[in-house]
């Protein structure tokens, strides 16, 4: 089971993931979006451009994210592949995808939600988007550096141990790094009732990228081994 084997599976995965993706962003994102834009003009969620930005340009770069991050959750699957004890092939590269949704999109999630068009000043833009992928860094090395210990461990206190001690420490890691890092409420007066449905949309459609590519790499990733 080659790396060029899982990356082309891994892109396969992607594919489906942005076409499900796009449709999911559509119907749940999009009106929210387009409610965040009224607030701007009368005709900016209907202009010509808005039009195009909502259909094509949606489904481009729903895309373009979802083959990318399958190509890279097939290569990281394909590093890890007999280095995670017992687990067979399909089990590890659902595992890389479970620890990848929640270190790398739910914990910075929780700690900076995305804020919708027309909300948030313009000049806070660079101060909030270096504060969001430094959190992303650390959560990410936290939970590579969790996986690694929980490895290690499990040889002297058992799997059930090693794991627990692995979370433990993730979570330390990210609850002091979710305190020392800048909180951001560029909202202002923003509605409340936009903002959630912006928010709760965002989550749905990233959380269903994450699983159809997990889905459908791990389906994969099995049928292979199982022809093997």
């Amino acid at each position: 089971m080659t790396a060029r084997a899982l990356l082309i599976r891994g892109l396969i995965a992607g594919v489906v993931a942005g076409v499900v993706t796009f449709l999911v962003a559509f119907v749940v994102g999009e009106p929210s979006v387009d409610a965040a834009m009224a607030l701007e003009g009368a005709d900016a969620a209907h202009s010509a451009s808005r039009s195009t930005q909502r259909t094509w340009g949606l489904l481009v770069g729903t895309l373009a994210v979802a083959v990318a991050l399958g190509g890279i959750l097939a290569l990281v699957a394909a590093g890890i592949l007999g280095r995670l004890g017992r687990l067979r092939p399909g089990q590890s590269t659902a595992l890389v995808a479970l620890l990848g949704f929640v270190a790398f999109t739910l914990v910075p999630f929780l700690k900076y939600p995305p804020l919708p068009p027309a909300a948030g000043g313009g000049d806070t833009v660079g101060d909030r988007t270096a504060l969001y992928f430094g959190f992303v860094l650390v959560s990410v090395l936290a939970a590579a550096a969790a996986t690694y210990a929980a490895l290690r461990l499990r040889e002297s206190i058992g799997t059930y141990g090693g794991v627990l001690a692995g979370l433990a420490g993730y979570l330390v890691v990210t609850v002091v790094a979710g305190q020392l890092f800048a909180d951001v409420r560029a909202a202002g007066d923003f509605p409340a009732d936009i903002l959630w449905s912006f928010r709760r949309a965002s989550l749905v459609t990233l959380t269903t990228m994450w699983a159809v590519i997990a889905v459908v790499l791990t389906w994969l990733v099995s049928r292979l081994h199982a022809a093997q």
